[in-house]
């Protein structure tokens, strides 16, 4: 059982919304990539609105083919670590989530960014673990294509134990900062990690102090078999992709299992899938602001973005638009569960390929919702009491607008039904989200000894 009725939710913190043409609508800001305060403002709705946290995507290099690049919003914009300790000085309770590649990030140089950023929030940073993902990526760091989808995950799962470990070369007491006998550290409590690995070999210690959570939070995106193998034996929050609510269903049943068989409790690990709901106060003007938005969004920005979502297998351009999707595509890899999911929804609803780039240009395969409050409402309500959710990532097709509207009217609904929070009920992330502080894996390995004089304790 959960250990309580109320969902969690996270804030996609988008430049200028979720929906490819958001940029285009008149309330929106042209320069809300580059602009501090833009991204202040939206954190600040989510704050005050009690959301969990707010959370930033990113990629290490464009990602747009050439007939879509001109016309997106997306390749102006902080890099999300910056962001947020940026943000950190301006927000007092609401979670910090980055997007960090375990591909081309090395271990120790990620565990003291993100360590920062804990200490900087005060116990609110959380990492997006991901693996890269696509092929122009691998041109920005010496190659020329991806590892394969299968070595990724095995770099990542290697890469997250080393990080996990670097955080705990200090035990939490092991900076004494005492001017009278003149120790600043105990160094009986810091530890070498000595880690040789397949893919990394790292000493330590690491040189921060343990982050206030122990570990920030670990969040993770993947639902490919390899992906959720990996989220079991590691992942804290999981945020997905699912429109339909028996395979969300399906999809936590499975999670929370393979949680349970990696030794772990099943009520650590949050299913968190995306919501793009588009409010309005009747179903017509919920309605006419899709379409206002679909009105926004070039044709080749629609297929760029179907394209890359389908896995990059596809020449869209040279397909008759009219004809039906095809129950199987090239396996392709990139993200194989993103193409796997569009393509069974596309045979499902048996729907043509220009449905398809519609629908991927709208929603990008999450659970999209036109409609009244009460309609979002329940639709999330649903998603959750039928064990498919422990939460959502709220995906705004439109800022602030889109927001405002979530916020003011979905909020109250959710509230008056039992469903969410009026107020932060801790003081770190993992206090609001109900998720525990990791023990030091070092700190019960070490014979006690006169503090202060002690040398590099070495794991067994």
């Amino acid at each position: 059982m959960r250990p309580n009725e109320e969902m969690k939710l996270g804030l996609y913190l988008a430049r200028t919304g979720y929906h490819e043409g958001a940029w285009r609508d008149p309330r929106v800001p042209t320069n809300g990539g580059l602009d501090i305060d833009h991204y202040a403002r939206l954190t600040a709705l989510a704050e005050n609105a009690a959301f969990h946290f707010v959370f930033l995507a990113d990629h290490q290099s464009v990602i747009d083919d050439h007939a879509t690049i001109a016309r997106v919003s997306r390749n102006d914009g902080f890099e999300p670590i910056t962001l947020l300790s940026a943000l950190s000085s301006r927000t007092q309770h609401i979670g910090l989530v980055a997007t960090a590649t375990t591909t081309y990030y090395q271990p120790y140089h990620l565990a003291r960014l993100f360590a920062s950023l804990d200490h900087l929030s005060r116990g609110r940073a959380a990492w997006n673990v991901v693996t890269s993902a696509i092929d122009s990526e691998a041109l920005n760091f010496d190659g020329e294509k991806l590892p394969d989808h299968d070595s990724r995950y095995a770099r990542a799962r290697e890469f997250v134990e080393v990080v996990r470990g670097l955080w705990d070369t200090w035990q939490d007491d092991a900076f004494i900062r005492d001017k009278d006998s003149g120790i600043y550290a105990d160094t009986t409590k810091v530890h070498l990690l000595n880690h040789r690995g397949t893919h990394f070999s790292v000493r330590g210690p690491l040189n921060s102090a343990r982050p206030p959570q122990g570990h920030p939070v670990l969040v993770q995106a993947g639902a490919s078999t390899a992906g959720i193998a990996f989220a079991a034996e590691v992942a804290e929050v999981v945020f997905t992709a699912e429109p339909s609510l028996d395979n969300g269903k399906r999809f936590y049943a499975t999670l929370k299992e393979k949680t349970r068989a990696a030794g772990r409790d099943d009520n650590q690990v949050l299913v968190m899938p995306g919501i793009v709901p588009i409010v309005g106060r009747t179903k017509e003007e919920a309605s006419d602001k899709l379409q206002r938005l679909q009105s926004y969004t070039h044709i080749d920005v629609q297929m760029g973005v179907a394209d890359l979502w389908l896995g990059s297998v596809t020449n869209l351009r040279s397909i008759n638009l009219d004809s039906l999707v095809p129950a199987t595509l090239p396996l392709t890899n990139s993200i194989q569960s993103r193409q796997k999911l569009l393509v069974d929804l596309a045979v499902r609803q048996k729907l043509t390929w220009r449905q398809l780039i519609r629908l991927v240009s709208d929603s990008n395969g999450h659970l999209m919702v036109v409609g009244t409050p009460a309609e979002i409402s329940s639709a999330m309500v649903e998603t959750f009491d039928q064990h498919a959710a422990d939460g959502f990532n709220v995906l705004p097709p439109i800022v602030p607008d889109g927001l405002k509207d979530f916020v003011e009217l979905v909020i109250p609904e959710l509230r008056r039904r039992g469903k969410f929070r009026s107020r932060y009920s801790g003081q770190t992330l993992r206090d609001n989200l109900g998720l525990n502080r990791p023990l030091n894996q070092f700190a019960q390995r070490t014979e006690p000894s006169e503090r202060g004089i002690g040398v590099f304790a070495s794991p067994a």
